[in-house]
């Protein structure tokens, strides 16, 4: 439990925003304790000290600085760190402005984040509040405007200020996140009566799709939304499919409830369109037979929901999308209320706002049934995690993530399609973990019931991995070394897990770390040989000693290391003039040399000329370069120069017209530390995949 004592410390809240957008910042913290068990509710003892507060300590800082913590604008939205909330939410609500918060997890952590959307002007009222995860309480009313006066008094007096310095390591996840942090891996099912012509649910649908601005074309609407007459999978046993997850080593099951196509997997009220409609042969409902079997089993469910569905006639009209959000609110409040424990509320607003599904009254619904579920960033709020599609994350430790991906390449079944070996499957749940995310794997059932049995080798395969491995992964956090193509690593308590995937060289060389290692071995097996520096871990480990799949070695410190700060293991560093609304964990420069060409720098809409620029580290020989523009963004770039730098100032190596989806050049070989490439037009904001350097006689990959 959590008391608060003493007025004395500073939590950030917006007070006045002017254009240019310069944010100014009027503060109050509460220093928080622990307290004996039986101590009084927190929230009323916020609430009891609220009452007596006036005129409360305040502080002051720009977007440029703030008591030295970074300040983000992200389009319409700021991003304050904040210290010392504890197991406390912070929210800002301002009239006129819309607003939100970040859950920030137990202890005393920082730095955590509170998301302020709008642009909010001084005669706007403000209410700062603490929060619990399923309750609001309010701490601090005000003006922006009075907020400025006492500003003006504070700053005159010279009110000294402290603040508790960031704690380095990942931010701890909230109480009722724990699970899913510990879990890493799940499973996720996409499936209904399309399977029967083994094409994508929901996208080869036919027909308009309201709110979207496009068409179906793959198969007739009418035939489509048909399919469930004939819909019959007599093989389907829920406990089999929960069982088949368990060999699999996942935590839990995630399951499509309804898609964009508007068939519901489940026995719903709102729609005729369903499961256990008279029309349908199966008329079992789908939802509840897997809630049962993962109840029964100990394994945690969740249902996957779409908002959009391109079959009801409601959405998106002028005069009766109303009726539209009713519907989703009552099947949310039916999947809320008659499945028993639901741990997963998985949207898929598919890039709408708050505003178009009500994604506000959605989750206000999900959390007053369902307490301590979690949610997904996809209803237009940012909730608990966010949601990387059909791509491994990017290491961040500061906020959950959980990437979603398949282990075939359709989400639906299909017949034959390309399956993913098992050393892919298992280097992208090492690579997940190592960049402190979690794996939703996918399957697609086939239309008699059964997962396809060579899918559910292949999830075989993955379990008996895990139970070798499966320390390395579960419970851990990602770091202290951010993951690469060819190593991950992983780290709980005194323990360090270097996963090394692709051996260059007969050694490992990565970053120092602050802790002595005072033991090296193979995961399960022998020693391995490691040699600490100043400023360098060397790791070596017999060529017949290693694991074809992932070498995964133990690194046991004489401290914590939870405690250290993420350390690149790449010397290249990347650097742009623009990324897209300041998204840099999605679309920063590093994208474009991560040699995955799903990610990728982007910059704002309508930005005409950009840079990026490339720094190797060191000066080393390059005469060949490879740019690709991101599909479907490219050929947007019209004109560029290519250039190195020559100690002060870049020369231009050659220019160019265009660049395209694959643009290859060979020039004279030219030895220099960094390189740039400088788009001098584009007809919308330049957005590039991947930009490779070679030295003569190399290969683009």
């Amino acid at each position: 439990m959590w008391t608060a004592e003493k007025v004395d410390w500073q939590l950030p809240c917006l007070a006045i925003a002017k254009p240019p957008p310069t944010y100014f910042a009027v503060a109050n913290w509460f220093v928080l304790r622990r307290a004996a068990e039986n101590a009084p509710n927190p929230a009323e003892r916020l609430v009891r000290s609220a009452a007596k507060l006036r005129c409360i300590t305040m502080a002051v800082g720009t977007d440029s600085e703030w008591r030295g913590a970074e300040v983000k604008h992200v389009g319409t939205h700021l991003d304050l760190p904040i210290w010392g909330c504890g197991k406390w939410c912070a929210r800002i609500l301002c009239s006129g402005a819309e607003a939100g918060s970040s859950d920030h997890p137990p202890g005393i952590v920082a730095p955590s984040v509170l998301r302020v959307w709008g642009r909010v002007a001084p005669t706007n009222n403000f209410v700062l509040q603490f929060s619990t995860q399923d309750q609001h309480v309010g701490v601090g009313i005000g003006n922006c405007m009075k907020a400025l006066l006492i500003l003006l008094a504070l700053v005159t007096t010279r009110i000294a200020l402290a603040a508790e310095p960031a704690a380095a390591g990942p931010t701890p996840y909230p109480s009722r996140m724990r699970w899913w942090g510990d879990a890493r891996f799940g499973l996720f099912i996409h499936w209904g009566p399309v399977s029967l012509k083994g094409t994508e649910i929901g996208w080869s649908r036919g027909g308009e799709r309201r709110g979207y601005g496009s068409r179906g074309t793959e198969i007739p609407v009418e035939t489509y939304d048909n399919l469930y007459r004939q819909f019959n999978p007599t093989n389907f046993n829920a406990r089999e499919w929960v069982g088949i997850a368990k060999q699999a080593g996942m935590k839990y099951l995630v399951f499509t409830s309804r898609h964009h196509d508007g068939f519901s997997m489940f026995d719903t009220k709102a729609s005729d369109y369903k499961i256990t409609s008279p029309n349908s042969p199966f008329r079992r409902d789908v939802v509840k037979e897997l809630a049962d079997a993962c109840h029964e089993a100990g394994l945690r469910f969740g249902v996957y929901y779409s908002q959009p569905d391109w079959h009801h006639p409601d959405a998106f009209t002028p005069d009766r999308h109303g009726n539209y959000l009713a519907y989703l609110k009552q099947q949310v409040t039916e999947l809320c209320s008659n499945y028993g424990q639901l741990d997963i509320l998985w949207f898929d607003g598919l890039g709408k706002s708050a505003r178009d599904y009500d994604g506000e009254g959605l989750v206000k619904i999900a959390r007053s049934l369902q307490p301590n579920i979690i949610i997904n960033n996809r209803t237009g709020l940012p909730e608990d995690h966010d949601t990387p599609e059909q791509r491994i994350g990017n290491y961040q430790d500061t906020r959950p993530w959980e990437s979603c991906i398949t282990i075939c390449q359709q989400w639906a079944w299909k017949p034959n399609d390309t399956m993913k070996s098992l050393a892919q499957c298992v280097h992208t749940l090492v690579l997940c973990a190592g960049g402190d995310g979690n794996l939703l794997l996918n399957v697609g059932p086939m239309p008699d019931g059964r997962i396809e049995p060579r899918q559910v080798e292949r999830l075989k395969e993955i379990g008996a991995w895990l139970s070798k491995h499966g320390e390395s992964i579960y419970g851990t956090r990602g770091g202290p070394w951010k993951p690469t193509s060819a190593l991950a690593s992983t780290r709980k308590d005194n323990t360090v897990f270097v996963h090394i995937l692709k051996w260059d060289s007969d050694r490992i060389t990565l970053p120092g770390i602050p802790r002595k290692v005072l033991k090296a071995s193979v995961l399960g097996h022998w020693n391995a040989d490691f040699e600490q520096q100043q400023d360098a871990v060397v790791i070596r480990v017999g060529e017949s000693d290693r694991d074809p799949l992932d070498t995964v070695v133990r690194l046991e410190l004489d401290g914590s290391a939870m405690d250290i700060p993420a350390l690149s293991t790449s010397t290249v560093r990347a650097t742009a003039s623009n990324v897209y609304q300041n998204m840099t964990n999605e679309f920063g420069p590093e994208m474009a040399l991560d040699n995955d060409l799903e990610t990728r720098w982007a910059t704002d809409a309508g930005t005409r000329q950009a840079w990026i620029s490339i720094d190797l580290g060191k000066p080393a020989p390059v005469s060949r370069v490879v740019i690709r523009e991101a599909v479907p963004y490219d050929g947007r770039v019209k004109q560029f120069e290519f250039q190195c730098r020559v100690e002060d100032r870049w020369k231009t190596i050659f220019t160019g017209n265009s660049l395209g989806r694959l643009f290859d050049r060979r020039f004279d070989e030219v030895a220099a530390r960094e390189f740039r490439l400088s788009i001098l037009d584009a007809t919308e904001g330049p957005t590039i995949s991947e930009i490779q350097l070679f030295p003569a006689g190399t290969r683009a990959r």
